[in-house]
């Protein structure tokens, strides 16, 4: 399940964003790649530990814990702090999947990584190339989102950014262990929490049925979730 969460950062939140990022001394991002991704990854990368990346990463993540599309999605139950990359002309990151156990750079915490995300702090036009393709079951799909907007996808999934031709990309990206661990039944989750909400709107939280689903909404979270 792909799914685009959008504005979790308001324009005026991605210029301050930039501000402190454009202004921050970047390494290379081979510095954090595995055995795998060392061959095919070609950026830059801003060292997680510095007071740059943690300032701002606690300032994404406090964003994006405030928005109900994201919760409803992910049904987060750990999340790795924020990252930030940024891809100059001809720098991309080939095919890859990410790893599937991730330490947190700050607490040594392991997580597993069920949903990977990227959070645009770029606009569009502001370069060329630098497209997210990720492989699902419908093909490659091809993500290019507006400065502010993230997109949500399953950690397992083939994907790569391909090279810029010009401009400059800038991201952040991270991941976490959902309280859900299966793909399909975070989908099957979602679709019922978005028509209750629905119901919840057109016939009222209170109506009988709008009760009775989401009642089984959480007696299928208490099958199938881990914490």
């Amino acid at each position: 399940m792909l799914i685009t969460i959008p504005s979790i950062l308001t324009k005026e939140d991605v210029q301050n964003v930039r501000a402190h990022l454009d202004a921050a001394d970047w390494e290379s991002g081979s510095n954090t790649a595995g055995p795998q991704s060392l061959e095919v990854k070609r950026n830059q990368q801003l060292p997680p530990a510095s007071d740059t990346a943690q300032t701002l990463g606690k300032f994404i993540l406090q964003k994006l814990t405030a928005n109900p599309l994201f919760l409803s999605a992910a049904l987060p139950a750990r999340i790795l702090p924020p990252m930030f990359n940024r891809y100059d002309e001809a720098e991309t990151f080939g095919a890859h999947i990410d790893n599937a156990i991730r330490v947190n750079p700050l607490t040594q915490e392991r997580l597993r990584t069920d949903l990977s995300m990227t959070l645009f702090l770029s606009e569009p036009e502001a370069y060329e190339g630098g497209e997210l393709v990720i492989e699902d079951h419908y093909g490659a799909q091809t993500v290019k989102l507006p400065a502010g907007d993230m997109i949500l996808y399953p950690s397992t999934s083939l994907h790569e950014v391909t090279p810029v031709t010009s401009g400059t990309r800038v991201s952040s990206f991270f991941w976490l262990q959902s309280m859900i661990r299966s793909d399909a039944h975070r989908t099957i989750l979602f679709d019922l929490d978005q028509s209750i909400q629905a119901l919840s709107t057109s016939i009222g939280a209170n109506d009988p049925e709008t009760v009775r689903l989401t009642g089984i909404y959480h007696n299928l979270i208490r099958i199938w979730a881990e914490t």
